[in-house]
């Protein structure tokens, strides 16, 4: 438990039976409940977070931490400058009518205050990765130079206590080792290019630094939720840990004026004057509402999102009257399941030039280097679950794959749990995967002569930014080459995901809705809880994240400027 959070576990028995009075309360510690508890505060209100895990962070803490939001300070700094008809016009293409014109007006237009307001703290600073393109810059409105900020580097020492409490990220690196997005997107070319080469220097010279110092640095979304801790402390913002909601607590009215939560071993009926913010994260890890709610092919639980995601938020609103949406729907990835059960996503992985992703037929059935939510949308609407990832022994010698490094060959586990299979040939191959040899052949004949003209003809692999991001620029087309130098290799691809899309209908405010659109008083959602404002698409890298974060904010100054719940 933080230090600050045993000091706020005392209260004084309240009126009508509660026994803790907030004016905000907020149940979830990621991004976008922080950001809220921030935003809360410095709006004057009283402010709780409430988590029912052993550590901070939610699903933000193991993300990669980017944050799109247009016109932050931190992409303005660097003359990034949209206007706000444009990020408009790249919205409403990808969401298709799907989000309501209010909710997107909300996000453009609230997001660069909310990050003006987090630029203020000394501990909150940022950089552009600059090149990571937005996922689909094609259209009108995106950029082939992104829009995605990131945190940066942070020594979590610097939590004094609270570092204990950190959630930990299941993908460390060795000896210390610490990297932002920008060097991962070196490091994959240390065998192709000179900038690959030292990015490898510099982490060598990282883990003997910290060796030395004795740093414990975090980058990406543990450099994000220590950052965001710190500005908390500033506010004195508690947070209790291991304390699950249980219930809303509701009026006659259906007014929510509260919450029922265990904390330390006891109820506690929390009174929230203002409101209750669900942040809660999706329903990741319920396997009931998967197989309810997602499509056949998407219901085993292959997410990347915090063990803690079970729907709790988006349950406690429909109980009280909540109407859902997207449901169906989820922040899709795909990944390979590590022999230990820590699910890997494939993002710079499908950009390898001399590989192919094919279907049980032995065939491509989509742009592989697509943005990984519409590569899955292609995978299920196709039935071609699991796919396989078909390579050969240059694509091994030079780019890492699913953590493992370029020239070293897969864990034994790895072929022992079927989840990679390897051959001299590629009939052997199909043989080994249960694929027509003769299929696969011609699958990879077809592509090879694509990597020899540079132009995928059947499906535009590496036409995109987006795409040429993570492939090999000393190649004709960055993301195409000959897989024709055996052995080859087949790795078993699942549909998983970062978490689930649907959640609880929202306006504009970030107030939970009825069926009948008419708003539940006193309840808030924000992040994976509630519907998201990307409708089934996906903006760009860290496009949950800045939706969490700017809704969460909205939700606190809707609150700030509510009318207390039957106030005393």
């Amino acid at each position: 438990m933080t230090a600050d959070a045993t000091r706020a576990t005392n209260p004084a028995a309240g009126s009508d039976g509660w026994d803790q009075q907030v004016d905000f309360l907020i149940v979830g510690s990621g991004g976008g409940g922080m950001a809220a508890a921030l935003s809360a505060a410095d709006a004057g209100l009283d402010t709780l977070i409430v988590e029912k895990g052993r550590t901070f962070g939610g699903s933000t803490a193991i993300s990669g931490g980017g944050i799109w939001i247009p016109n932050n300070p931190t992409l303005r700094r660097k003359g990034v400058v949209d206007d706000r008809e444009s990020i408009l016009r790249y919205l409403g293409a990808l969401t298709e009518g799907e989000v309501p014109q209010a909710r997107l007006d909300a996000y453009v237009d609230q997001g660069a205050p909310l990050m003006d307001l987090l630029d203020r703290s000394p501990h909150l600073r940022f950089f552009w990765v600059k090149g990571y393109s937005d996922y689909h810059p094609e259209k009108s409105g995106g950029r082939p130079l992104g829009r995605t900020i990131e945190a940066l580097p942070f020594d979590t020492r610097r939590l004094g206590a609270d570092e204990a409490y950190q959630r930990p990220n299941s993908l460390k690196g060795p000896l210390g080792l610490w990297v932002t997005s920008k060097d991962y997107h070196d490091l994959a070319m240390v065998k192709r290019t000179w900038k690959g080469r030292r990015a490898s220097l510099v982490a060598a010279w990282r883990v003997s630094s910290n060796v030395v110092r004795r740093r414990h640095m975090a980058t990406g979304g543990r450099a994000l939720v220590a950052r965001l801790r710190m500005a908390l402390k500033d506010h004195d913002v508690p947070l209790w840990l291991r304390s699950p909601m249980r219930s809303l607590v509701t009026d006659a009215d259906g007014t929510v004026t509260g919450a029922v939560v265990e904390h330390q071993g006891r109820t506690v009926r929390i009174r929230a004057r203002r409101g209750v913010l669900l942040a809660t994260g999706g329903f990741d890890h319920h396997t009931g509402l998967r197989e309810r709610h997602l499509p056949a092919g998407g219901r085993e639980d292959v997410s990347a999102g915090a063990q803690e995601n079970v729907g709790d938020g988006i349950i406690a609103g429909q109980q009280a009257g909540a109407a859902v949406d997207l449901m169906d729907d989820a922040w899709w990835m795909p990944s390979v399941k590590h022999p230990s059960g820590v699910v890997i996503p494939l993002v710079s992985e499908r950009c390898i030039p001399p590989s192919v992703i094919v279907s049980g037929a032995g065939e491509r059935f989509t742009n592989e280097s697509a943005p990984y939510v519409n590569f899955v949308h292609d995978q299920l609407d196709g039935g071609h679950v699991p796919a396989w990832f078909v390579m050969d022994a240059k694509a091994r010698s030079r780019y890492p794959f699913a953590q493992v490094l370029p020239g070293v060959p897969f864990p034994q586990g790895f072929y022992d749990g079927g989840v990679v299979h390897r051959a001299d040939t590629l009939a052997g191959l199909a043989e080994r995967i249960g694929v027509p040899a003769d299929a696969l052949t011609r699958t990879v004949q077809r592509f090879n002569g694509f990597a020899r003209a540079g132009r995928d003809e059947d499906f535009g692999r590496g036409d995109s930014a987006y795409d040429r991001y993570y492939g090999d620029p000393t190649l004709k087309n960055p993301n195409l080459d000959e897989i024709d130098r055996g052995p080859f290799y087949a790795v078993r691809i699942e549909v998983g995901d970062l978490g689930t899309k649907g959640g609880l209908v929202c306006d504009e405010h970030s107030r939970v809705l009825r069926a009948d659109h008419s708003a539940i008083p006193g309840l808030y959602a924000t992040g994976n809880t509630s519907a998201s404002v990307m409708g089934r698409e996906y903006a760009g890298a860290g496009a949950t994240i800045g939706p969490a974060m700017v809704f969460g904010h909205i939700a606190a100054r809707h609150a700030a400027r509510a009318t207390p719940t039957h106030p005393a």
